[in-house]
């Protein structure tokens, strides 16, 4: 008799999943589950169609409840995952957001980082985060990554006015998208989540022009849009005051310079000709403050409310390690707990299609005052 090798293969070959059975029966050691690479692998194994199987991995709901029984009994014998793109092709919501930041070493982002991915989380939303390093070109191309992934929506801290504004106005027509802590004068027309700098500003210029001599104000290179707003908003509150403004800082002292860096190499030069010596410095941000402060420190300069010699340094943002600076710093905190929250709650508006009519939507938070040792 003739037999038919293909038919007796395919009678008699045991399925992964009773090899796996038969062979934890014969042993007393568990065995290494089986690996399962594809999900066409995984559709022989529990013994269900591939596109059952796609429908599980996309909603459980679409599947008969004995099928998924039988599923999840399946994939508790194998070692299996599922590919995060692919259950998500064929979805109208890919269920992602796209999120880019300008630093991975500033921890003030990292913050405003942590909050977005928390309400995100809440809202069962996956986050991709891009950076782009502080160049135009790359976040160009972070923009058109998150294009190409289809992502339900993008979260953009920009670079500032030398941010590409055909990418970001291709972003705007094609995805739901919020701007957040900076908003550059070039996309007037995008919702936008930040900081009150008026006030912020204004509220830490009024406190050291309170407790001490008028400050100046330790600017930066003029390509940061908040570094701008922050020093307009010195300058209009002093003159309010009735003190006469004075700005420094605002020329790069060299391409390479970092925040930390520019404040210590420009107040370095100022202490050195024994200049600013028993005034109050308002730092454009915190980074640079820290910088001042280790100025101060090299010519033996101790600032403080406590020290003598009337030298007081204070930043903006409450950068997470402002605390543990010697002098601790004084600084406004920005809230950047709501501003997260608030940013993806706008998102998921949009996304939801719940946002009517063209007009902007512009959400500022104001800033905290936290007096610390520095001033």
């Amino acid at each position: 008799m003739r037999i038919n090798i293909f038919s007796y293969v395919k009678i008699y070959r045991p399925s992964v999943l009773s090899l796996y059975s038969e062979r934890r029966v014969n042993r007393s050691t568990p065995m290494p589950k089986p690996r399962i690479k594809t999900m066409e692998e995984l559709s022989v194994a529990i013994g269900v169609s591939r596109p059952t199987l796609s429908r599980f991995f996309q909603d459980p709901t679409l599947v008969k409840a004995n099928t998924v029984e039988r599923i999840e009994r399946g994939l508790t014998q194998v070692e299996y995952v599922p590919n995060f793109f692919a259950t998500r092709l064929n979805r109208k919501s890919t269920g992602m957001i796209g999120v880019i930041i300008p630093y991975l070493n500033d921890l003030f982002f990292t913050k405003l980082l942590q909050s977005v991915e928390e309400a995100a989380m809440r809202a069962g939303l996956t986050v991709i985060t891009q950076c782009s390093h502080s160049d135009p070109a790359i976040e160009a191309r972070a923009a058109e990554t998150f294009m190409s992934m289809n992502v339900d929506g993008a979260l953009v801290a920009p670079l500032g006015d030398h941010s590409d504004q055909a990418v970001q106005l291709r972003l705007k027509s094609r995805l739901p998208f919020v701007l957040m802590d900076s908003r550059p004068t070039t996309m007037p027309n995008v919702d936008f989540v930040g900081t009150n700098h008026i006030q912020s500003t204004g509220l830490m210029t009024e406190y050291l022009c309170r407790v001490g001599e008028p400050p100046a104000f330790l600017a930066m290179p003029r390509v940061n849009f908040n570094a701008l707003e922050r020093e307009a908003a010195y300058i209009a509150q002093m003159e309010k005051l009735g003190f006469e403004p004075e700005v420094l800082g605002t020329e790069s002292v060299s391409d390479s310079a970092h925040f930390e860096e520019h404040g210590e190499a420009i107040l370095d030069a100022e202490f050195a000709h024994g200049r600013l010596t028993d005034r109050s410095i308002l730092c454009v941000n915190d980074r640079v403050a820290i910088g001042a402060i280790r100025a101060a420190a090299r010519h033996g300069l101790t600032p403080g409310r406590g020290a003598k010699g009337g030298l007081r340094i204070a930043g903006h943002d409450d950068y997470p390690l402002c605390p543990y600076l010697n002098p601790a710093l004084t600084t406004v905190a920005q809230n950047t707990d709501a501003i997260g929250k608030k940013a993806v709650s706008r998102l998921l508006q949009m996304i939801r299609g719940e946002v009517s009519g063209d007009t902007p939507e512009i959400t500022l938070f104001d800033g905290e005052l936290k007096l610390r040792e520095s001033a």
